[in-house]
This record gives C-alpha cells, sequence and structure tokens, in this order.
C-alpha cells in the first residue's frame, strides 16, 4: 500500500470516528428530549450509558466503591431532576460529570470527616499473588501515596486532579 493510500485510510477511519461521535452525541441529545417530555425508558438509556463512567469518577473522588455506588445514585437522581436545565447545545457527559463531581463534594462533606482503610485493603494481597508480592507492595505504596496528597488537597483541586489525570478530560 502506498503512502498516500495509507494516508486516505487513515482519514477515512478519523472521519468515521468522528461521524460515530457526531451520532452518539445526537442519540444522546435524542434520548434526553424524550427523558424531558417523561420516556422513562429513554432515561434509562443514559444511565446504562453513563454509570460505569460516574461511578468511576465518583470512586476516584470518594475512594471506596460502595460510597461511589451511592454518590451516583444522587448524581442519577439530580441528572432526572435538572434535565430541563440541560442546555442541549453542550456535551451531555461534561455537565454529568460536573454533577459527579460535586455531589461527591457535597458526600464527602457530609459523610466522610475521616476516612481509614487497613493495610490489607490497599494492598490487596493474596496467596496468588505472593509471587508477585513486590510489585503488588510497590502499587500499593503508589496508591496510598495518591491518596495521602489527594486527602490533603482542597476538594476543588481534588476534583481537576481526577477529571484531568485519572479521567483524562482536559
Amino acid at each position: 500500500m502506498s503512502q498516500t493510500e495509507d494516508k486516505k485510510l487513515s482519514l477515512s477511519e478519523t472521519e468515521t470516528d468522528k461521524k460515530e461521535v457526531r451520532d452518539s452525541e445526537e442519540e444522546v441529545i435524542e434520548a434526553i428530549k424524550k427523558a424531558r417530555a417523561g420516556d422513562e425508558s429513554a432515561f434509562k438509556k443514559l444511565v446504562e450509558k453513563y454509570r460505569s463512567q460516574v461511578v468511576g469518577v465518583a470512586f476516584r473522588m470518594v475512594g471506596d466503591y460502595e460510597d461511589a455506588k451511592d454518590v451516583s445514585q444522587m448524581v442519577f437522581i439530580k441528572t432526572y431532576q435538572n434535565l430541563d436545565r440541560f442546555d442541549t447545545s453542550k456535551k451531555f457527559s461534561t455537565w454529568l460529570y460536573r454533577i459527579t463531581i460535586n455531589a461527591s463534594i457535597d458526600f464527602l462533606r457530609k459523610y466522610k470527616k475521616h476516612r481509614h482503610e487497613s493495610l490489607d485493603e490497599s494492598l490487596n494481597i493474596t496467596k496468588e499473588d505472593q509471587a508477585d508480592a513486590e510489585e503488588i507492595y510497590k502499587r500499593g505504596l503508589i496508591k496510598w501515596a495518591i491518596n495521602q496528597s489527594l486527602e490533603k488537597l482542597s476538594n476543588k483541586q481534588k476534583s481537576v486532579f481526577v477529571l484531568r489525570d485519572l479521567e483524562g478530560l482536559d
């Protein structure tokens, strides 16, 4: 294949990717419009599409999976209640991430004055992992250091770090 053909193929793939993103955004906007009109199944599709991302962001903010699931429930309740306030000229995922960050901060203020985690939980060592114990230990230390550093940040700084560095958003 020549370089010209290779570039055309690459350009074609990029155009296809952009079209898929555009189509996906259009589907989201359509689901929002239906949900605003009272279609619960349309809102359920939004929840299914974004649940894992919301739980992931919440987990990185609150540091506990069960708490993150609770936060995600609050996020989708707030999202449903405020769907009429969403500006469809903006990206829904950005709006949803902002709600997630705010709900996580509210949760931390209300329920998490002091967080404690046992060393065993943070290292998660099992007998099968003993061969990799040193690697697990290093990862555990890194995780511990990141968590300690996150605890020292303000909620605003923490949300910026989570979204930019852990979620890869700009």
